[in-house]
């Protein structure tokens, strides 16, 4: 592991070096390369240098303390340090232990999340909503950009179905988690008696496709356009801007019709696509893998109902890891994090669990 650890800081000094290098900074694909990978090296080599320096620090107060001819009261002080620099050096390797817990490789990427009603009509429609709103104030919270991509309007204000691109720092291994069943408990908008009702919504989240993972044969696509439908600008609705791509070797099936612009209905309607379409090679991949993926925060499958939302008792309930919280209003508020970062803790120790050492160097077995 140590070993593991001097290659992996020799290898950060080269990438360190080679971005000043003026060849390397003006190969654009070279130069975004070396970052991503100088980025992912940086905390682990940051904690390795915190590790080396207190392991050398303890190693000089143990001589100190085991040399019969040091001073009494020099040995007296580096007695009293030693159990503190212990403590230090096992608590940095605890830290690099997290460090080099294979990562997923996907972590970085952008997002495409459908959020759809489910049962309980009207009111799963306007919990959908609530659930955008949600997402969206903890985006707008982490810096993210957001961009509502598709829409499908109910008729009370709340939505059918609607999809948004998320774009950020770590924004699918901070939201991966979110697939699956919502389940809602409150009294409806449309409630007389002041029942309770149960209903639900569907989340899924995909990481977004890049072109370079994945290619679409424009032979293989059906486009149509249309007029669009549902509340909008006049030119929206009176212009045939919609489009609706079909991608003919798997059936798969997206349409946008929010803009304007037939053009950029067009883009947007391509973004999703690809995702859907990499989604399903991912969800293929992750059958014979599955093991591990189910171990560690449920399947991710949009049919796994993974949280409940408790209004009358202002709870917020997450199946998986029995996580309870009476801060319902703050979360639909967006505020996110303490949820967000117990499934994030919980991927990290399962992964740990298993034992799985893959890919760089860096990402070895955790330290003894």
């Amino acid at each position: 592991m140590w070993d593991n650890l001097e290659g992996a800081r020799q290898r950060f000094a080269d990438i360190t070096a080679r971005l000043s290098d003026p060849t390397v900074t003006q190969d654009r694909e070279q130069y975004r390369q070396l970052m991503k990978e100088h980025s992912e090296l940086s905390p682990i080599m940051e904690c390795y240098e915190r590790y080396r320096k207190v392991e050398g620090e303890l190693a000089s107060q143990e001589q100190i303390v085991a040399d019969p001819k040091e001073d009494p009261e020099l040995k007296a002080m580096a007695e009293a340090e030693i159990p503190g620099l212990r403590k230090s050096k096992n608590e940095l390797s605890d830290e690099l232990k997290l460090l080099l817990v294979p990562k997923d490789p996907l972590d970085n990427s952008n997002i495409v999340m459908e959020i759809r009603a489910g049962t309980g009509g009207e009111e799963a429609a306007l919990f959908a909503a609530d659930l955008l709103r949600m997402y969206t104030r903890f985006a707008d919270k982490q810096g993210w950009k957001t961009e509502v991509l598709s829409t499908s309007p109910s008729a009370v204000g709340g939505f059918k179905e609607v999809i948004v691109g998320i774009e950020g720092n770590e924004v699918y291994k901070r939201l991966k988690h979110e697939s699956g069943v919502h389940r809602v408990q409150r009294v409806p908008q449309t409630e007389t008696q002041g029942r309770i009702h149960t209903s639900a919504a569907t989340v899924a989240v995909m990481p977004e496709a890049e072109d370079i993972e994945i290619e679409i044969n424009p032979s293989d696509l059906r486009i149509d356009v249309f007029r669009s439908s549902g509340p909008g600008g006049q030119s929206v609705n009176t212009t045939d801007s919609a489009v609706r791509i079909t991608h003919i070797p798997t059936g798969t099936v997206v349409q946008s019709q929010d803009e304007k612009s037939q053009h950029k209905n067009k883009a947007k309607a391509m973004k999703v696509l690809k995702a859907r379409i990499y989604e399903k090679m991912r969800e293929e991949q992750l059958k014979k893998e599955g093991d591990l993926r189910r171990s560690m925060v449920g399947t991710g499958d949009r049919s796994e109902r993974i949280r409940t939302y408790n209004f009358p008792q202002s709870r917020l309930t997450d199946h998986r890891i029995g996580l309870t919280l009476y801060r319902l209003e703050q979360v639909m508020e967006g505020d996110l994090d303490e949820v967000v970062e117990a499934l994030v803790a919980h991927e990290q120790a399962e992964r740990l669990k298993q034992g799985v050492a893959k890919d760089k160097p860096a990402q070895a077995a955790a330290p003894a």
